[in-house]
């Protein structure tokens, strides 16, 4: 069986819909509060379980506090399928909280308080060799300190996993960092902070000279996830676009850390990069149709289903 560990981020997050996203200085009302468990990690551990079934196991590298969340986090994890065995508490932090506005269109704004997460430090990176031990692919984000994240990139590699890193929050990354990374999943505002070049919309014009430039910088793969544009990917042999999946969103959170999941899957039952990245798509765009972080992400059932009726065949 195919073993996927993710080493990051666990978070409650608050959540609030709204007519439109303030600005700053302003109060908007806002209706439908939810407490929903997330966190970029939680969230790529979460959705992978749901979408390996009885395919893959799922593993959680993280920390929390001793509080009323962590067990809540935990418990959710669980209860989806994740081993938690490796998610600590800590007494020096709270467990993190994010508190998101969703408006009409489905955009958010997050702010995160990372609490708990800063606690997983790079001098602990050793005790996550067995964790490791035997997996086939380690997923990163960056909510967790950067050097536990460059320490842990690097182990994985020791231990002969392949490396999945999504580079968000946006900040910039060293290449001998970017270099223990397998493939790179940024979107395109993540993309133009590697590279330090300005925000801007990519089109498909753009993709190709946007990924070379990024392999340039370590990693082996690179995918640009461009939202209703889909994804490019590129690496030494292929170059290729994946289509995004027609859906009208209601709430885009998690839908990259989805995306990074699913991918994971598919690559884990060593499925042709053009199948992974179709599959991968689909389960990003059912988990926009869908309010919520981990509540978001579908079953392998629904993705199946989705692909089967709307743009080929399933993956099986």
């Amino acid at each position: 069986m195919t073993t996927i560990v993710v080493v990051g981020s666990l978070n409650m997050d608050f959540v609030v819909a709204v007519d439109r996203l303030p600005v700053p200085g302003e109060t908007v009302l806002g209706r439908n509060f939810q407490m929903i468990p997330g966190g970029k990690g939680a969230n790529q551990a979460c959705a992978a379980a749901k979408l390996a079934g009885n395919k893959a196991q799922v593993r959680m590298v993280g920390r929390v506090g001793y509080d009323v969340f962590a067990d809540h986090l935990k418990a959710s994890l669980s209860a989806a399928g994740v081993d938690v065995s490796a998610v600590h508490a800590t007494k020096s932090h709270a467990t993190g909280v994010a508190l998101i506005g969703v408006e009409s269109s489905g955009q958010n704004s997050i702010v995160v308080a990372s609490g708990a997460n800063h606690a997983l430090t790079a001098s602990e990176t050793e005790s996550m060799r067995p964790v490791f031990h035997g997996a086939r692919f380690v997923l990163f984000q960056l909510e967790s300190p950067m050097d536990t994240v460059a320490a842990a990139l690097k182990l994985a590699r020791q231990e002969g996993a392949r490396t999945i890193l999504d580079p968000a929050p946006a900040q910039p990354l060293s290449s001998e960092m970017l270099a223990n990374v397998d493939i790179l999943t940024p979107n395109e505002s993540e993309a133009a902070v590697l590279l330090g070049l300005p925000v801007a919309r990519v089109t498909a014009s753009d993709a190709p000279a946007l990924a070379r430039a990024l392999r340039q910088r370590g990693p082996a793969a690179v995918v640009l996830k461009l939202g209703g544009q889909g994804c490019f990917y590129s690496d030494d042999e292929t170059e290729m676009w994946s289509g995004a999946c027609p859906v009208v969103p209601l709430d885009t959170t998690a839908a990259g850390d989805t995306f990074n999941a699913a991918l994971a899957v598919a690559l884990g039952e060593v499925r042709a990069i053009a199948d992974a990245l179709r599959f991968a798509n689909a389960a990003a765009a059912i988990s926009v149709t869908r309010m919520g972080a981990q509540a978001s992400a579908p079953s392998r059932a629904e993705v199946d289903e989705f692909l089967s009726q709307s743009i080929g065949p399933q993956l099986g």
